[in-house]
């Protein structure tokens, strides 16, 4: 897999916090932002597949007997 840079400005704070996490579990950084960024993007798009679940919610809807009325079956 294509690597490539990343350079982000953190809070000291939570740039601290993050390196006694991944230090505490024995994890190197790297692995631990892309992890955590790829759970971001997981989480965003399940958000949006909600928000598009309560659009068709929303959609008026045909039952399939009054979808099938009037078609004919063919032999």
């Amino acid at each position: 897999m294509k690597r490539k840079t990343l350079h982000t400005n953190l809070d000291t704070a939570v740039k601290d916090k993050l390196d006694a996490i991944c230090n505490s579990r024995g994890v190197k950084r790297d692995h631990f932002v892309q992890e955590a960024i790829l759970d971001k993007i997981e989480e965003l798009e399940d958000l949006e597949d909600i928000a598009d679940l309560k659009k068709l919610r929303r959609e008026e809807f045909i039952s399939l007997s009054e979808l099938t009325k009037g078609l004919t079956k063919l032999d």
